[in-house]
């Protein structure tokens, strides 16, 4: 009796110290939303590539360096055709942080979390730094026309964050920005293929790291 006690009050004391120094409520739902979202963009961004009758108004990409788009892609940088893409991953991004803080504010509420505390902004800042060096090195890729940089880039950059992230949240979610890291290798070693291994890595991986967690932590 007195060993169950003692072990139901070291469980008690673990769980406070874990509250006061990880950000436990990170909603595996918003993983779920944020794949299905970044999986709609991936779509839309393919049809704005592959038919380019539809949306480039005739601009089709040449043959050559796949790192380095060249010829009349050199002229798209800033056309139609980039900024629709643009649009895209904004819309995709919104999306998927609108949806993670609503989901994760009402987990933090039901648990008695602060939201905007000392953990939060800890692992805010340790996502944010490499998301913003990544974000403006991207910005000056597609600026340059290394267009197919720019996902290996994403899936490096978004992996690295996560990495960071998990010293101030689930451990877990290091895993995730291992193989987030990984798929940035393989999308470097195989051009051509950018937009499919970000699709599997923002969208797929998302929804199997979402449902692992919302089984695991939100049930």
């Amino acid at each position: 009796m007195e060993d169950s006690k003692l072990h139901e009050d070291l469980a008690s004391i673990r769980n406070m110290m874990e509250r006061s120094s990880k950000f436990i409520s990170l909603s595996g739902l918003s993983g779920i939303m944020a794949g299905i979202y970044a999986l709609i963009g991936a779509v839309l961004a393919y049809k704005t590539l592959y038919e380019p009758s539809k949306y480039t108004f005739g601009y089709e990409p040449q043959a050559g360096n796949p790192y380095l788009q060249t010829g009349v892609w050199e002229e798209l940088i800033f056309s139609p055709t980039i900024l629709q893409l643009l649009f895209i991953a904004f819309g995709v991004l919104f999306a998927a942080l609108l949806t993670g803080y609503a989901l994760t504010a009402r987990k933090a509420k039901k648990h008695g979390q602060a939201l905007w505390g000392k953990t939060s902004k800890a692992l805010l800042f340790q996502m944010a730094t490499p998301l913003l060096t990544g974000g403006f090195l991207i910005i000056i890729l597609i600026s340059r026309g290394y267009l197919g940089v720019v996902s290996p880039a994403c899936l490096a950059f978004y992996g690295l964050a996560l990495v960071g992230a998990s010293a101030y949240t689930f451990t877990d979610i290091r895993y995730l920005g291992i193989c987030e890291i990984i798929l940035a290798i393989l999308a470097a070693a195989f051009p051509g293929y950018g937009l499919l291994f970000w699709a599997f890595g923002f969208g797929v991986l998302h929804i199997v790291y979402g449902s692992l967690m919302h089984l695991k932590y939100d049930r």
